[in-house]
C-alpha cells in the first residue's frame, strides 16, 4: 500500500476538501449498490490509498479520510468535536471523580441549526426514514438542492463523509479574531506563542503517518490568503525536517477575495502574496496556486453558473479538479493481476513531482487546468482546458513544457469508449500540435460522480466526464514575477519594510526569501536579457 495523508489548512481549503471527500464517500457508496453501474465497481481505483481502517472498542469497524483539517474554532458549524467522540475511539462513562465543591455555573451556546441536507442525513440513519421512503415526509432531492444554495454557511453544511475524530482541529487561539488573522504573520506567530496548540496539530499529524506502511506523500491544500498560510508554512517546515523523504503536494488555494481599496491595503496584500508563496513553494514539492480573481467570469467556468460569492460553488470547481488530477495516485500499478480495462497510467506521487520538476529544468510551480464537464472526444479536448492557476500567460509554445493529463468517464458522441481507443485519439491530438512536449496521459472509465450535496452546475446529472491537467510550463512566468517585483520593489524601504518586520520577517530572510524567487524565475524564463532590461 501506497499511502497519502492529507492536510486542510484554512477556511477555503476545508471548503474544497468537503468536496473532495464527498466525491470520495460518493464512489464507496456507488461500489456497493447491488444493482449499480458496474464502471464504479472497479477495483483498479484504491480509496485505501486516501482511507484508513478503525474499529471502535464495540467491535464496528470503520472506514476514515487519512486527514488533518484545520480551522478556526466554530467553523465546524452544526458538527462539533463531541459529534466524532463517539466515532472510532472507546467511549467511557463520566468521571465520577469530583474535584471542586464550589458553585457551578454551566453557560450552553445555542447549537447551529441543521439545514435540510443534515437533517436528511440525519433522517437516512433511522428505520423511521427506510420505512418512510415515498410518502410526504421525506424530502426530494431536488428541495435539499435548492437549500442548499442559500444555507451553506461553514463546511459542515453540506459534507456527508464521516471523519476521524482526530482529523479536525479547531484553533482555539484565533476565536474572533478573524479580521486580525489576515495576513501571514498572525498565522506564524499563532504556532509560535502557543506551543501547546501546535504540538496537538502535530501529534494528529503523527498519528495517521506513523500507521502507513509506506507512504508515498502528503497533499496539503492551503489556504494562500491570511494567517492559514503562516499555519500551513509551519507544518510543512515540520514535515520537511521530520519526514524529509516523502514528497509534498501543495495546492494553494485562494477563494474570490475583495480588491485592495486603499494604498495601504494594496502593500499589505502585495506583500502577503509574495511573502505567503515563496515560504509555502519552499517547502513543498510541487506548488499548484489554484483560485481565479473571477471564476464566474472565466472559460473554466463558462457553462457551469458558478456565483462567486459562494464558497460552496467557487470550491466545488476546485475540489473536481483535484479529484480527477489525484487518480493515478490511487490507481492500482500495472502487474498481472491488474485490469487494465478499467484505468491507464497509474503513477506515484514521488513519480509526479519528478516528471514535473525533474526534466532540463527545476520547476515546480505547475499550472492546473481543468474540464468541467469535459467535452466529447469527437471534437478537440486540449484546447478545452482552461486555467484554475491565477496570472497565467496564454498562447505560449514552450517546447520544454511537460504535463500530466488526466481523463475519466470520456465520452464519444454520447458513447462510452474503452480506454485505449481514448488513448489513440488524445495522442493524435498532442501530435497535431507539432512541437516537442512530453506528457503523461492517465484515464480511468469511472466518470466523476455528482453527490446530492453539490451546486446544482448539472441540473440532474448523477455523474459528468471529467478532464484536469497539471502543466509545468513557462505560462506560470506572470505569476512568479509579479510577486518577485512586489517583494523587491515595496519589502525593503517605507512602510513595506514595517510591514515585514511586523509579521517576524527580518531583512535577511527578506533578501532570502526576494533571491529564490529570482532564481525561481530565471529556471523558467526563455529571454533572461528581456526581463532584467524591462526591471
Amino acid at each position: 500500500m501506497r499511502e497519502i495523508v492529507t492536510l486542510q489548512v484554512g477556511c477555503f481549503s476545508n471548503f474544497i476538501g468537503s468536496h473532495f471527500w464527498n466525491f470520495q464517500d460518493e464512489l464507496l457508496g456507488l461500489a456497493e449498490e447491488v444493482d449499480g453501474d458496474p464502471v464504479f465497481k472497479s477495483p483498479s481505483l484504491n480509496l485505501d490509498t486516501i482511507y484508513r481502517y478503525g474499529e471502535t472498542r464495540q467491535g464496528y469497524p470503520t472506514y476514515t479520510p487519512r486527514l488533518v483539517s484545520i480551522g478556526f474554532q466554530g467553523s465546524l458549524g452544526s458538527l462539533s468535536s463531541a459529534d466524532l467522540s463517539s466515532y472510532d475511539i472507546p467511549s467511557s462513562r463520566p468521571s465520577e471523580i469530583v474535584t471542586w465543591t464550589g458553585e457551578v455555573s454551566k453557560v450552553v451556546a445555542q447549537p447551529h441549526k441543521k439545514n435540510l441536507f443534515l437533517q436528511r442525513l440525519c433522517e437516512e440513519g433511522t428505520s423511521s426514514y427506510a420505512s418512510g421512503k415515498g410518502e410526504s415526509s421525506v424530502m426530494e432531492d431536488k428541495q435539499v438542492t435548492e437549500n442548499l444554495e442559500n444555507s451553506v454557511h461553514y463546511w459542515t453544511d453540506f459534507s456527508k463523509a464521516h471523519y476521524h475524530h482526530r482529523s479536525l482541529h479547531e484553533l482555539h487561539a484565533s476565536w474572533g479574531t478573524v479580521q486580525q488573522f489576515n495576513n501571514y504573520g498572525a498565522g506564524k506567530q499563532l504556532l509560535t506563542s502557543n506551543t501547546p496548540e501546535a504540538d496537538d496539530i502535530i501529534d494528529r499529524l503523527r498519528f495517521f503517518v506513523e500507521e502507513c506502511d509506506h507512504m508515498q506523500g502528503i497533499q496539503c491544500v492551503a489556504d494562500d490568503s491570511g494567517g492559514f498560510s503562516g499555519v500551513a508554512a509551519d507544518l510543512l517546515e515540520h514535515i520537511a525536517d521530520e519526514y524529509p523523504n516523502n514528497p509534498v503536494l501543495l495546492f494553494s488555494a485562494r477563494n474570490t477575495e475583495r480588491k485592495p481599496v486603499t494604498r495601504a491595503e494594496l502593500v499589505k496584500r502585495s506583500l502577503h502574496d509574495a511573502v505567503s508563496f515563496s515560504m509555502l513553494s519552499g517547502l513543498s514539492s510541487l506548488t499548484v496556486p489554484i483560485g481565479l480573481p473571477s471564476l464566474s467570469s472565466s472559460k473554466a467556468a463558462a457553462f457551469l453558473g458558478v456565483d462567486d460569492a459562494k464558497p460552496f460553488h467557487t470550491s466545488a470547481v476546485y475540489a473536481a479538479s483535484i479529484h480527477s488530477i489525484g487518480l493515478p495516485l490511487r490507481m492500482e500499478p500495472p502487474g498481472p493481476a491488474s485490469n487494465s480495462c478499467d484505468v491507464i497510467g497509474a503513477i506515484d506521487l514521488g513519480q509526479l513531482v519528478q516528471m514535473l520538476s525533474g526534466q532540463s529544468w527545476r520547476n515546480k510551480v505547475i499550472i492546473l487546468d481543468g474540464a468541467l464537464p469535459a467535452p466529447g472526444l469527437e471534437g478537440p479536448l486540449l484546447s478545452n482546458l482552461h486555467p484554475l492557476t491565477p496570472e497565467t500567460a496564454a498562447g505560449i509554445d514552450d517546447p520544454r513544457a511537460v504535463e500530466s493529463l488526466v481523463i475519466q468517464g470520456a465520452l464519444i458522441s454520447g458513447r462510452r469508449p474503452n480506454l485505449h481507443e481514448v488513448e489513440s485519439l488524445i495522442q493524435k491530438e498532442y501530435e497535431s500540435y507539432g512541437s516537442a512536449r512530453f506528457s503523461h496521459l492517465a484515464l480511468a472509465l469511472c466518470p466523476l460522480p455528482v453527490p446530492l450535496p453539490f451546486p446544482s452546475f448539472f441540473n440532474e446529472a448523477s455523474s459528468i466526464p471529467m478532464a484536469a491537467r497539471l502543466r509545468s510550463t513557462a505560462a506560470i512566468l506572470p505569476f512568479l514575477r509579479r510577486r518577485c517585483d512586489d517583494l523587491r520593489r515595496l519589502g525593503f524601504a517605507g512602510s513595506g519594510a514595517g510591514i515585514l518586520a511586523e509579521w517576524g520577517i527580518a531583512r535577511g530572510e527578506a533578501e532570502e526569501l526576494a533571491e529564490a524567487m529570482a532564481t525561481m524565475t530565471a529556471e523558467l524564463d526563455p529571454h533572461p536579457e528581456l526581463s532584467s532590461e524591462s526591471d
